[in-house]
């Protein structure tokens, strides 16, 4: 890559060649990819990582037809190259390993044990790039009792304590465990193996040493409860859920106004009390069983309702008018066309446009990372199936027409 490219991406001199499918592995590798990365994603012949297909909704072409890519799979591969190699075929597996000697960083997550088989695990690829920096990620992790087993999302959340936290208090209607609206473990995944990545990287550009990384998404749902593992650990009581609400403070939640719903986030006594005059209702400030905090949380019960039925009789719009013009923390609980709508977002510009080759363009939401000097930077849509097959092994392997004639007629590319 030319100087002046590298000069403007904080990770422009940095190849990774992405094995994994789905979201925690891609979602790392996207990552990657907005610092400035060479991302070469491999996938599978025909069919490609399982979301493609993980659908409706699909993407649409300029005649408003379905293409083949699932929205799913356009959150979490944009900036990327793909390849389709097959590496169950010792072929394929030469591929590999040849791209992995020009690469950087290997991400996979297959199953314990799975590409070892193939001549693909990190003692093998060490052997030919000695420095190489090998993330695997797993359900379960390399080593354990449950390593072997499977791993899914909404199962760790369940495991790793996340559905205890989550969901309407048990004595109330609607009570029980539920999981998060988006793959916060595979998510969480991501990002902490991206930094992981990065830590393996700064070493070996230290001392010339690479390493192995072990991530496991029941590792990170467990280390992402902060403050609630410490309440338990601290106390040696399992924290409980509280639904929209908060267990130490009042009021700190969700309320239901005329025509919708906010959240209020009253910190301290004085954002109380501003809250309460209002709303209409400011001897509730001065009762001795709501005047402080530690109060307000011992009758909550008490206190919750009348608050509620004074939300109610005002606008959304106009709570939150009111109540940021009194400095009181609130918002609104947006849909994602209130998000995309939203002025905030909109000068942030947290939705870019790409080209694509089938639709001429996609929607995408932008990076959240803000860097000054070496911007995130969107090189291209996520790829099509095999979009770059036969340039990447050409210009990284040196690949001649007929070698790449000879993969495809075996179906090994």
């Amino acid at each position: 890559m030319p100087t002046s490219s590298l000069q403007k991406t904080a990770l422009g001199h940095i190849r990774v060649l992405d094995l994994t499918r789905v979201l925690a592995g891609p979602w790392c590798a996207q990552n990657l990819a907005d610092l400035g990365a060479e991302v070469i994603k491999v996938e599978r012949p025909g069919s490609g990582d399982d979301t493609r297909s993980w659908g409706p909704p699909y993407l649409r072409d300029a005649e408003g037809n379905n293409t083949t890519e699932a929205a799913y799979y356009l959150a979490a591969n944009r900036g990327k190259q793909a390849i389709t190699v097959d590496i169950a075929t010792p072929e394929g597996q030469q591929i590999i390993r040849e791209l992995a000697a020009k690469s950087d960083v290997v991400l996979e997550n297959y199953k314990v044990g799975q590409l070892k088989k193939y001549g693909l695990d990190y003692e093998s690829l060490k052997l030919v790039k000695p420095d190489l920096v090998y993330c695997s990620i797993t359900g379960f992790g390399q080593d354990g009792p449950y390593a072997h087993r499977a791993g899914y999302d909404f199962i760790v959340q369940g495991m790793g304590g996340f559905m205890s936290l989550t969901g309407e208090r048990d004595d109330l209607p609607g009570g029980g465990p539920q999981k998060a609206g988006v793959a916060i473990a595979d998510l969480m995944t991501g990002m902490y193996s991206t930094i992981a990545v990065m830590a393996a990287l700064t070493h070996r550009d230290r001392t010339g040493e690479g390493q192995y990384i072990d991530m496991a998404l029941l590792d990170v749902q467990v280390s992402m409860l902060a403050n609630m593992n410490m309440n338990y650990l601290a106390s040696g009581n399992a924290p409980k859920r509280w639904g929209n609400a908060h267990p130490n403070i009042v009021p700190y939640q969700t309320f239901a106004t005329a025509d919708g719903h906010i959240i209020v986030a009253a910190g301290n006594d004085g954002q109380y009390k501003k809250f309460v005059q209002i709303g209409g209702l400011p001897e509730l400030a001065d009762d001795p069983r709501f005047s402080t905090n530690p109060k307000r949380v011992e009758h909550r019960d008490v206190l919750v309702p009348i608050l509620a039925d004074m939300v109610r009789r005002k606008s959304k719009q106009e709570w939150i008018r009111l109540l940021e013009e009194a400095g009181v923390p609130c918002g609104p609980i947006n849909t994602l066309n209130e998000v995309f709508e939203d002025p905030q977002v909109l000068a942030r510009q947290m939705q870019i446009n790409l080209p694509h080759p089938t639709a001429g363009q996609v929607k995408l939401v932008a990076s959240p990372m803000k860097l000054s000097a070496t911007p995130v930077t969107y090189p291209s849509a996520p790829p099509l199936l095999g979009q770059h097959t036969g340039s990447v092994l050409a210009a990284v392997l040196g690949y001649d027409e007929q070698q790449l004639q000879a993969l495809k007629a075996k179906n090994i590319i």
